[in-house]
């Protein structure tokens, strides 16, 4: 690998469950790790097919064509003879304790691909989140603090795989350097929840934590005035100034047009400052718009 070359050989064979181990065939001189995947997925597709038609598998050498995808044989080899085989009289066999082998396998940290089944298991995630999230134990550890203590696993994946991995990727760190912990991200998923920002503001808030100006969620949406508005009250105001100051887009909604309501949805978060909350803006302006 380190002269900028690459050979290696693959043994490939396969066997219906509970059956005796498979007939190998070895795929020799395979030049790169995409050639050796392409080779050894097409030789098991092929063996699995010979199998199911009824048709026996003879050990064999074989080559990989990358122009067709395929393998075709180069010689059979019979039996072990043909590999000129002999045992060495210089080792001697090797047993392997069962209990030993629990106990090393106890020790063993959760793998990856383990750690993503239980996630999508237990969180509800899609499998590609799980797979992302498991690139790394502190990943993985990160995203279930912030799930746990938030209780919206998927929201605290959408963060992670977004916001934080983005801002990961450009400084060139992992996650154990964040300047956002995992329960300050589960605190503004929260606050997102509970309706005290919008998701816009959250990252805003996001931003100055990572940046160091503010340690505490609640304080950074307080010192940046980003609460939303609470008083159904005051939001009716602004949306009946917007209506009456946007004949024109409320004509146009009138006689069908679904952008002219997006433009007076922008209006009324402008004229709020972004403190309103979306989702209560359309609720009043169709009410109003009827």
């Amino acid at each position: 690998m380190q002269e900028g070359s690459f050979r290696c050989d693959a043994n490939v064979s396969v066997r219906k469950p509970g059956a005796a181990l498979g007939t190998r065939r070895e795929i020799k001189n395979l030049n790169s790790f995409k050639f050796m995947q392409q080779a050894i997925d097409f030789e098991i597709r092929w063996q699995i097919e010979e199998l199911e038609e009824g048709r026996a598998i003879q050990q064999a050498t074989v080559l990989f064509d990358p122009d067709t995808g395929e393998t075709r044989a180069m010689r059979t080899k019979e039996d072990a003879a043909d590999y000129r085989y002999f045992p060495d009289p210089d080792l001697p066999p090797l047993v392997v304790a069962p209990e030993w082998v629990d106990q090393v396998r106890a020790q063993m940290p959760e793998l990856p691909r383990a750690m993503a089944v239980r996630l999508v298991a237990d969180y509800g995630l899609p499998e590609y989140d799980a797979a992302t999230l498991t690139q790394s134990p502190e990943l993985a550890a990160y995203f279930e603090a912030v799930a746990q203590a938030s209780g919206q696993p998927k929201l605290a994946s959408n963060w992670i795989m977004g916001e934080v991995a983005r801002r990961l990727n450009a400084q060139e760190i992992g996650i154990a350097a964040a300047p956002v912990g995992a329960a300050t991200l589960a605190a503004l998923i929260g606050r997102i929840q509970d309706g005290t920002i919008s998701n816009n503001a959250g990252k805003q808030v996001f931003d100055a934590l990572w940046n160091g100006e503010g340690g505490e969620v609640d304080a950074v949406i307080e010192a940046k005035g980003l609460k939303q508005m609470q008083d159904a009250g005051a939001l009716e105001q602004i949306i009946d100034e917007v209506l009456a100051a946007n004949a024109d887009n409320v004509a146009q909604f009138k006689a069908g047009k679904d952008k002219a309501f997006n433009a007076l949805v922008g209006q009324a978060m402008k004229a709020s400052k972004g403190k309103a909350n979306p989702a209560q803006v359309n609720e009043l302006l169709r009410r109003k718009l009827g």
